[in-house]
């Protein structure tokens, strides 16, 4: 059983939340500027880079080069081919709720995956948690998942919905990996392996994307700023939090935390464009706060009752 967060705790918790929620609003705002595969890879080389000197500056422990394909392979998952596959369906007409939605199915389906691959089982507390979670996000996104469902949109393409699901599936495998055998080495030398591992799945993307046509960069300030914050605060401290919650605790708990990532993306949508946040949504906010409050205080009630 997770044991409660400290008050220290719920620090670098609040940090990741927040920072993870605003890559809903970067993927929003460079699918008309680039190529998305053109600027995930140059998010992860900057990121990459980043941890490289980081690790050279700490004389942080290298691990040994047979041990670098499960570093590569956990990084091609958590962020290659998630964000690879994910911001393509974006930009090949899923629509970004629908996207938020599939992706509420990834701490329910890394809770599942974590019985048999890491022995872990959630408690009832935590089932519950997740349950809310679900719910929550459901009822944020209800609004413009319905509008993407009206007779006059266009007709998804069970290929497009497919990518969205593979995107959900990767970093649900990225995230259980975390906790095998790489937990052992340095958070940075393995991040920066794993930005290695993600590039190469950016750069074969990359390279079927040229060879079907030309690839966009309209470079400006709007597009830059986003590479800027994409790679170090997303793929940078987003990704390092993540995964050091994932060592620290069970991989379902840590996963649970992405239920509060549509709901503040909402939020934060509302504050810069405008866009609309009804009654169902703020609920939904509410409910999946609870969920993911469950998920983090697994043993507290049970501690209360005890006594």
């Amino acid at each position: 059983m997770s044991r409660p967060l400290s008050a220290a705790a719920w620090l670098p918790t609040v940090a990741f939340v927040l920072i993870w929620s605003t890559g809903f609003i970067v993927g929003k705002a460079i699918v008309p500027l680039a190529d998305t595969s053109l600027f995930l890879l140059g998010r992860f080389a900057v990121a990459g880079l980043m941890f490289v000197a980081w690790s050279l500056a700490a004389r942080a422990a290298w691990p040994p080069l047979r041990e670098a394909p499960r570093h590569l392979l956990a990084g091609a998952l958590m962020q290659g081919i998630y964000l690879c596959a994910g911001y393509g369906a974006v930009a090949r007409g899923l629509p970004p709720a629908i996207m938020a939605l599939l992706g509420a199915l990834q701490p329910l389906l890394t809770a599942l995956l974590a019985i048999p691959l890491l022995k872990e089982l959630p408690s009832r507390r935590t089932w519950q948690g997740l349950a809310l979670g679900a719910l929550g996000v459901a009822l944020v996104v209800a609004p413009a998942v319905q509008a993407g469902m009206h007779p006059a949109a266009p007709a998804l393409s069970p290929w497009i919905v497919l990518l969205g699901v593979l995107a959900i599936v990767s970093i649900t495998m990225g995230t259980l990996l975390q906790k095998s055998a790489i937990a052992a080495c340095d958070l940075r030398a393995s991040s920066a392996w794993q930005n290695l591992g993600a590039m190469l799945v950016a750069t074969a993307m990359v390279g079927i994307q040229a060879a079907d046509a030309p690839l966009h960069w309209h470079g400006g300030v709007a597009l830059w700023a986003a590479l800027a914050w994409a790679a170090i605060g997303l793929s940078g401290a987003g990704t390092w939090l993540l995964v050091s919650l994932v060592r620290r605790g069970h991989a379902a708990n840590a996963a649970a935390l992405m239920f509060l990532a549509p709901p503040l993306a909402a939020l934060q949508a509302w504050l810069l464009f405008g866009e609309r946040l009804d009654a169902v949504q703020a609920l939904g906010m509410a409910v999946a706060g609870a969920g993911v409050w469950l998920c983090q205080t697994p043993g507290r009630l049970r501690h209360a009752q005890a006594r």
